[in-house]
């Protein structure tokens, strides 16, 4: 996942938002990325993804590149909502019509 890829689908928060959240307000508990725009607050799917940018910047002062790609990404995101896991928060991201699993 690259800076301008969308990390929080319920409320269009994008990594580099995170990124210059971590190093602009420099929280002291993943919990309180839920400040940059709402992230982690709706379906809950981005709650890993804080919590590991937050360790890592931490620990690093930076954040790493994502093994995982922005499609795989939300299709990954669309199995955990279909899966009764989450619900996205009013005005979220559409689920893809492509998932595999659907």
């Amino acid at each position: 996942m690259q800076l301008d890829d969308t990390i929080c689908y319920c409320f269009h928060v994008t990594k580099r938002k995170i990124v210059n959240h971590l190093k602009v307000h420099q929280p002291r508990r993943a919990s309180q990325l839920s400040q940059c725009g709402g992230a982690g607050t709706g379906c809950g799917w981005c709650v890993a993804a804080l919590k590991k940018y937050f360790a890592e910047f931490e620990e690093r002062g930076t954040v790493s590149d994502d093994e995982m790609t922005p499609t795989q990404y939300a299709q990954e995101r669309a199995s955990y909502i279909r899966a009764g896991r989450g619900t996205p928060a009013a005005g979220a991201v559409p689920l893809p019509t492509n998932d595999p699993s659907a």
